[in-house]
């Protein structure tokens, strides 16, 4: 049944085109995160293997609460990674031997590209498309990706 709530079928469609792009960007960043998560090595094991599994943690449920809110709009948020990674900005890393410090960079580069991207739709969805609604949320995200690329950004070795 189609939401009663507001914004027109072609704001919505254009909302649900952005949520896509961030779903799609933070499946990315996960499974980019975990990936370093598996494989990292070095005298900073321990502490960064930890600190990956807390942000892909953090990622997982930035991600389904991304799902939900397009369910929110009436819309089905696609799931493979066929779409994933059609719909991404960011792109994968299939480089299976990197330093600790080059996997903190490139995450902290994707999160700022995120966070980028996020500034631009909030508020095009609140101006343009009347969703003040994805516009809020989208504003939270942007503060957790802040938050994620602070703590990254602490971490690069001067």
């Amino acid at each position: 049944m189609r939401p009663e709530i507001g914004i027109t079928d072609e704001n919505r469609e254009n909302v649900f085109r952005i949520l896509n792009r961030v779903l799609a960007d933070e499946y990315v960043l996960f499974t980019k995160t975990y990936k370093y998560h598996w494989n990292v090595r070095g005298r900073r094991f321990h502490d960064l293997h930890e600190f990956f599994e807390q942000q892909y943690n953090s990622l997982f449920k930035s991600i389904d609460a991304t799902a939900e809110r397009m369910r929110f709009l009436g819309k089905m948020p696609g799931g493979s990674l066929q779409e994933f990674l059609q719909n991404a900005t960011l792109k994968e890393d299939v480089t299976l031997e990197l330093e600790a410090q080059a996997m903190i960079k490139n995450l902290l580069s994707d999160h700022e590209s995120i966070i980028e991207n996020l500034r631009h739709d909030l508020r095009r969805c609140d101006q343009e498309y009347n969703d003040m609604g994805t516009s809020d949320f989208l504003t939270g995200k942007m503060q957790q990706h802040e938050e994620m690329a602070w703590m990254l950004r602490s971490s690069i070795d001067d």
